[in-house]
């Protein structure tokens, strides 16, 4: 994502998509959102009023949003597998953010055939984790929230540099594995990725580090298997709540060393139904999910802190 101001306008860059913002469309006021991970942008900013739509409600977590989905200041417009368009384009909004998929390319000409602006946002395919956090401040232009954002902006990035050079002023660097299997498939976050660059910020020695993909790499469990001997900690292994559940939905678990020795680690510190804050608040708190790691991997570090996101099971 890029974007640049020439006085009269915003010009913006996200994927393979352009736009141009006249100021005197901006503040948008009325704003429907079809992905739950683009409201923790808003909700960091103080925003959440111009909040008209949203799409799969119950995957919220911000206890603010969804008080205003029941008292009937936001609207449910559908799901990711069906949005309403009749009630999208009956309530009028300024504009609606989205992730870009393909399969919906009908609806979205349907929208704008209405003169509705969708706007496309990649922000999940940014691999840097201040670089996710600095869609705050694309959304404070637009909302007209720029001194908050950006204010909100400077201090996370802070942290994180702060929390970084923390975690670099410890000897040890322990083994890290990552995610979990689907089926008989193991989706590792390849070298390159969100959850590896913050393995690698925090001082763990992740054990693809060396692997070049900005997205998942496949592998078998005695693939796994092989490279995560003398792991220490196993992150990000899903929501499960025990080692127990683990083992139910797959035995062979129990034949890694970390399963055994190390400590596993889900992200269910802030789970409610099928919400999550970690992909809500977590997805603007970059600074907070980095020290999540660094207290796991270090916790002499931050012998005070309490996980926000992450949960050991038990």
């Amino acid at each position: 994502m890029k974007y640049s101001e020439d006085g009269e306008k915003i010009n913006l860059v996200s994927g393979k998509f352009n736009y141009t913002f006249k100021n005197n469309e901006l503040p948008f006021k009325k704003v429907i959102l079809l992905n739950a991970s683009l409201l923790g942008y808003i909700s960091e900013i103080d925003a959440e009023n111009t909040i008209i739509g949203v799409a799969s409600p119950e995957y919220i977590y911000s206890q603010k949003l969804n008080d205003m989905i029941a008292q009937g200041k936001i609207h449910n417009v559908g799901t990711d597998q069906k949005y309403d368009v009749e009630k999208i384009i009956s309530l009028k909004p300024d504009v609606i953010f989205t992730n870009y998929i393909a399969s919906f390319d009908n609806t979205y000409q349907l929208l704008k055939n209405n003169g509705i602006q969708v706007v496309f946002l990649d922000e999940y395919m940014e691999q840097k984790p201040l670089e996710k956090t600095a869609y705050l401040k694309l959304f404070g232009k637009l909302l007209g929230k720029e001194e908050i954002a950006n204010e909100k902006y400077e201090q996370i990035a802070k942290n994180y540099i702060d929390l970084k050079k923390l975690a670099a002023s410890s000897k040890s660097k322990p083994k890290v594995l990552a995610n979990e299997m689907y089926g008989d498939v193991w989706y590792l976050p390849g070298g390159k990725t969100f959850t590896a660059n913050y393995i690698s910020d925090a001082n763990g020695d992740y054990i693809l580090k060396n692997n070049n993909e900005e997205k998942a790499v496949t592998m078998s469990f005695e693939e796994v298997y092989v490279k995560s001997k003398e792991t220490q900690y196993w992150v990000n292994a899903g929501n499960h709540l025990s080692k127990k559940e683990l083992l139910s939905i797959n035995p062979f678990y129990s034949k890694l060393e970390v399963f055994n020795k190390g400590k596993i680690y889900g992200v269910t510190a802030k789970e409610k139904q099928k919400s999550n804050d970690f992909f809500e608040s977590g997805v603007v708190r970059s600074d907070l999910v980095l020290k999540d790691y660094i207290k796991i991997f270090h916790p002499e570090l931050l012998a005070d802190y309490q996980l926000t996101y992450l949960k050991e099971l038990q």
